[in-house]
């Protein structure tokens, strides 16, 4: 499972005051705390910044990229913050997202080329959000078909089924992983299929619960990427647990164990 750590967005009041002050030890440290907690890339959001969020993806880029090791997925929805990030990066990153709107593929697609980066792609186009799996299908092949044009290999491609809240819509949480089946069918090889986790619970009341449950779920359906909380040490534990009933790891006596130290010493960090 490649796990995309969410925590470096300035929506959390603690990484926008890092910005604000241009506090790298800050940014660094959270970026080591969730590489060690499990995260394999880490999701880079400026979040609605009082600079110039130019200027802000850049300088948090280069700050994680200084401390770490993993790639970085910058995550804007405006193509001047993306790409100052991907010039900033130094290894292979991630763009977080394009959808299977025209103007947005025409935008994103030659950048991840441009850049060698992989693809985020969310099944969404100008109409909304898709009601059922086999509209989200619909504009997956939009997506594959404009990336296979463009010359993106499928391993560098990313298919988000958009995950929903529970709270708000609860039969959309079925949709989106039965929408992961149609999307394995739609190539060969098959791109990979992420999810972005938190969304499910948003204005539920035990968050931490309706991830690890929905994250293992998706899992069984065929995810093998998801952007999380790595400091939530139950749903890092259930995801490691799912990966060995699912045959993805090799069993060991201690897995559990060690899972569970790792999140809770980087969290406490």
């Amino acid at each position: 499972m490649f796990i995309i750590g969410e925590r470096i967005n300035g929506m959390f009041q603690a990484v926008a005051k890092a910005i604000s002050e241009r506090d790298a030890e800050a940014i660094a440290d959270l970026a080591r705390r969730q590489v060690e907690a499990g995260a394999n890339a880490l999701d880079i959001n400026t979040g609605p910044t009082e600079g110039d969020p130019v200027e802000v993806m850049r300088w948090l880029v280069e700050t994680v990229e200084a401390a770490v090791e993993v790639p970085v997925c910058v995550d804007s929805p405006k193509g001047p913050v993306l790409e100052s990030g991907l010039q900033a990066a130094k290894r292979p990153a991630i763009i977080n997202s394009t959808t299977g709107a025209k103007e947005r593929l025409d935008a994103q697609v030659p950048l991840a080329v441009k850049y060698g980066a992989s693809l985020i792609g969310l099944t969404i186009d100008e109409r909304g959000i898709p009601r059922n799996a086999e509209a989200r299908a619909e504009i997956a092949l939009t997506i594959i078909a404009r990336t296979m044009e463009a010359g993106l290999p499928t391993d560098r491609l990313y298919l988000d089924p958009i995950v929903l809240p529970v709270s708000a819509a609860q039969d959309q949480c079925a949709a989106a992983l039965s929408a992961i089946g149609l999307f394995r069918q739609l190539a060969d090889p098959a791109p990979n299929f992420v999810i972005g986790l938190s969304n499910v619970s948003q204005g539920a009341k035990d968050r931490s619960l309706v991830n690890r449950t929905y994250l293992v779920m998706a899992m069984a359906m065929g995810v093998n990427a998801a952007i999380v909380d790595p400091f939530d040490r139950e749903l890092m534990a259930a995801q490691r647990t799912a990966g060995l009933l699912l045959n993805q790891e090799i069993y060991a006596e201690d897995y559990l164990e060690s899972t569970t130290t790792a999140a809770a010493g980087a969290a406490a960090g």
